[in-house]
């Protein structure tokens, strides 16, 4: 009889998260800039100067923000498994009580508690303890260079969707149409975004439309109120 394979979407996790949220400011970020300076300016070139340059160190700061933050993480999971390393060499038998008590909490009888721990202590004493008592494991880990790059390229991408409504829009309706797009933009994305995760579209979609639509808002009203517009 062959076994039918769960799909399970946690493996997707650390660059959909980082994905996510540099597709999203990509489009937010870049948007509202535009809007903000097309509030303010009469003219296409500071909008798509000012997006073209936003998009660039928006993917750059996107990326180092990234990596410095997960590689901080990564760095807590290796002196946590270092640690756990060391007492597994001077202190085995604590160590093996610790990981029976563990199983015990999670409701097995004692008895059984303690043939687990002895089972995977020989089996790999350091994956257990990592997976069981730190909650690390090979799917959840962090990557810094995955996530950087996953946040990177998706900031771009969703930087580049604002820019080609910037070229291509009325100045007229440079506000209008750069806030309904990005609208549109963002929907997709939160939609993927929870189509790739296994979660609900809707929420994810009114989250960010919400969420868009008070930074675009701020950012057109700081444009009227510094606005440089000839009559």
């Amino acid at each position: 009889m062959e076994v039918q394979t769960e799909r399970h979407f946690i493996a997707r996790s650390g660059w959909l998260r980082a994905a996510v949220l540099g597709a999203n400011d990509g489009i937010l970020s870049t948007t509202s800039l535009a809007i903000g300076i097309a509030a303010a300016s009469d003219s296409r070139n500071p909008i798509l100067l000012a997006t073209l340059a936003g998009v660039v160190a928006g993917a750059l700061s996107m990326a180092a923000g990234e990596y410095v933050s997960v590689s901080s993480q990564s760095d807590i999971e290796h002196s946590d498994l270092e640690r756990e390393k060391n007492e597994l060499i001077t202190m085995p038998e604590e160590e093996l009580a610790e990981l029976a008590e563990i199983y015990i909490n999670r409701g097995l009888e004692p008895d059984l508690a303690k043939k687990v721990a002895i089972q995977l202590t020989a089996h790999n004493a350091l994956e257990a303890h990592a997976r069981d008592e730190l909650g690390i494991n090979e799917i959840t880990q962090a990557k810094p260079f995955t996530a950087a790059a996953a946040s990177a390229l998706a900031f771009t991408i969703g930087g580049l969707l604002p820019i080609l409504v910037a070229m291509l829009a009325p100045l007229k309706y440079m506000v209008v149409i750069q806030y309904a797009s990005a609208i549109v933009f963002l929907a997709f994305s939160g939609a993927l975004a929870a189509k790739a995760g296994g979660s609900t579209p809707m929420k994810s979609v009114l989250r960010i439309c919400i969420w868009g639509t008070l930074a675009m808002c701020a950012s057109a009203i700081v444009g009227y109120i510094f606005g440089v517009q000839t009559p």
